[in-house]
């Protein structure tokens, strides 16, 4: 047996003496661990983010550890058993890439990609709506990125990127109107328009609109801290500076960033 499938199996016997003898680890529940479980998949992506490789390998361990928790939680339950979980996945991958699995022939990434969501069409259910795959808990942003994808799966789609940018132009208007009539649910929802309509625009930029935010907030806090740190050294505080004054450091610290 390899080092991988050792280390893989230590794990698992870990897990069930933990569940067998711990006191904190058999009071978890799959909904007890769900909260967790997301903590750790963000502590991943905080990783990712800054490139810390360490952080990685030990935010996967983690992950690995709560994979492993709702499979013996399965196994308890009379639902699923490990093995059943990852010959499931095993399955998939094979009958996704036909391509190196089977006799089908493709030129690039984009027939790969195409071939992977028609045969995953192909294995739903007839009755069951597209959009019923996109996860509930999924944050606003990447939930309306994947509805569109979706829907592009189908053909609902725009023909060009001049026309997605016509409906931005389009909803900002209708906000426009909303806010003049002042009906605060009509602008709520004319803003939500607008949201959709440049998360469109994005893809058709092939930008990632959750990624190019959370450049944007980076790069406020750093600002934001460089002014705050600039204000000190003068001995101030930013409650001691006018709006002027503050937008001047503003201006000087944006030029040097």
């Amino acid at each position: 047996m390899n080092k991988t499938a050792d280390a893989f199996l230590r794990l698992v016997t870990i897990m069930d003496e933990l569940r067998a003898q711990c006191p904190w680890d058999q009071k978890q529940t799959i909904h007890t661990l769900r909260s967790m479980t997301i903590e750790e998949l963000y502590e991943l992506v905080d990783a990712i983010d800054a490139n810390d490789w360490q952080g990685i390998k030990e935010e996967l361990g983690d992950l690995f550890l709560h994979l492993l928790f709702y499979s013996k939680i399965g196994n308890e339950q009379r639902q699923f058993l490990l093995e059943d979980v990852l010959n499931g996945i095993a399955e998939k991958l094979i009958r996704r890439h036909p391509h190196i699995y089977g006799d089908v022939s493709v030129k690039d990434e984009e027939e790969v990609k195409l071939n992977w969501q028609k045969i995953k069409l192909a294995e739903g259910k007839t009755d069951k709506s597209i959009l019923e795959g996109v996860p509930k808990s999924l944050p606003a942003i990447v939930k309306a990125l994947r509805i569109q994808e979706k829907a592009k799966q189908v053909g609902f789609e725009w023909e060009n990127k001049a026309d997605v940018w016509k409906k931005v132009d389009e909803e900002i208007e209708e906000l426009k109107q909303a806010e003049i009539q002042q009906n605060q649910s009509e602008i709520e929802a004319e803003f939500g328009d607008i949201l959709f309509s440049l998360i469109n625009y994005a893809r058709f930029l092939q930008v990632d609109p959750e990624a190019a935010l959370e450049k944007t907030n980076q790069k406020f806090i750093q600002r934001f801290k460089a002014m705050e740190s600039l204000a000190l050294s003068k001995g101030l505080k930013l409650t001691d500076l006018s709006l002027i004054q503050m937008d001047e450091i503003w201006n000087s610290i944006k030029k040097k960033s």
